[in-house]
């Protein structure tokens, strides 16, 4: 197959090109020229495939609920929205329906069904603070100990590659150590850990830090706190959900300006109420859920947030017209990032000869006219 647009992003940039699909790779990438070809997309951008990190489930399915069918329709309404690979995430729970939800995942993965591609699991909890555990059931909360974590990763058949940790609850640096040595990215979140206390956790072996400045100690100019250190280390990646709503506009452009292009991951931690009307009321993870009118989701006793109904290819329109993020770091943040903190970037996450053909044709207004995973198309009109 042959697909042609005056604006591909290779490289950095947009240029003309003509690029050619075999299979599930892309195959060679040549100038434009006006020869025939089977889908020609004009002036419509085409960039990589949207990769989200952080995503609990939309249209009524949530990861937990270990339910086969709601998750396959998920997988294939995620290219609605762009998005070719993402990781189902957990939340806390009891360690039997923990257990359930993994082995579905794990299931389906091997079924190998269409739509986004399922790279992995993001276990959010059960091993998180109290004080931060936000829309997470604390009675579920658990300390970490290493052998119940080679439980769940054996449930989800070695698919687990973040887990959100709470590093000051973990002795020594424990469970941190031997995520990093197996290849499990240790992302600090839903913790009241101290700037001292995370610089530890990156020293034995963390790697990021979940939806920035929620769920964690804030950032004080005395007492630094989860925030600060976000902010301050450079080598840690960082996540935040790009609604607008979680994060003001102005708080998410001086995150990047922190984060610079090459650390910041943009997600949607989106729950199962993505895809439906305000005002409806869910139940997640045993706790009743409202959808507010401006899309984000809150505790319907609490009244706190509880996640988003966020879509990548919005978010992404948030990043560069409400944040003033440039487009290039903005792309980046929802493509290449994750893709490097997850070691799958030589293969996803650019448009390269050889990698995947996971690409997404994205209007002027950042609707989804087309998204091929891994070369097959899942939407659109041409």
């Amino acid at each position: 197959m042959f697909i042609k647009s005056k604006r591909v992003y290779v490289g950095d940039r947009f240029i003309p090109c003509i690029i050619e699909i075999e299979k599930d790779k892309i195959m060679n990438i040549s100038a434009y020229s006006d020869c025939k070809v089977d889908r020609d997309y004009g002036d419509q951008r085409i960039v990589p495939g949207f990769i989200d990190i952080h995503t609990h489930g939309a249209y009524g399915f949530d990861t937990n609920n270990a339910d086969e069918n709601g998750l396959k329709n998920w997988q294939k309404r995620l290219t609605e929205e762009g998005v070719t690979s993402f990781l189902p995430t957990t939340v806390t729970a009891s360690k039997d329906k923990l257990l359930k939800a993994l082995k579905n995942v794990a299931n389906v993965k091997k079924e190998n069904y269409s739509g986004a591609h399922i790279v992995g699991i993001h276990l959010e909890g059960p091993y998180i603070d109290k004080k931060y555990h936000g829309a997470q059931p604390i009675n579920a909360v658990v300390k970490p100990t290493i052998e119940e974590f080679q439980e769940y990763q054996d449930a989800a058949n070695g698919l687990i590659k973040i887990i959100t940790l709470a590093v000051e609850h973990d002795p020594n640096y424990m469970l941190t150590k031997y995520c990093s040595d197996n290849h499990v990215a240790v992302s600090i979140g839903h913790s009241s850990a101290t700037l001292e206390q995370v610089t530890f956790a990156v020293a034995n072996g963390a790697k990021s830090v979940t939806h920035t400045f929620n769920g964690m100690s804030p950032f004080n100019h005395r007492e630094n706190g989860v925030v600060g250190a976000a902010l301050r280390c450079d080598s840690l990646y960082s996540e935040i959900i790009c609604d607008c709503n979680h994060v003001t506009s102005e708080a998410i452009n001086l995150f990047f300006r922190s984060k610079g292009k090459e650390k910041a991951i943009m997600i949607t931690d989106s729950l199962m109420c993505k895809g439906y009307k305000p005002g409806e009321i869910f139940h997640f993870s045993d706790l009743e859920v409202k959808i507010h009118s401006d899309g984000s989701a809150h505790l319907v006793k609490e009244g706190n947030f509880a996640g988003s109904t966020l879509k990548m290819n919005v978010g992404l329109k948030n990043l560069v017209e409400k944040a003033l993020i440039p487009f290039d770091v903005a792309l980046q943040s929802c493509t290449l990032n994750p893709a490097k903190l997850l070691k799958i970037d030589d293969r996803v996450g650019s448009l390269v000869v050889g990698y995947d053909a996971d690409i997404v044709v994205l209007g002027d207004d950042y609707s989804i006219i087309e998204t091929y995973c891994k070369g097959i198309p899942q939407l659109g009109t041409q």
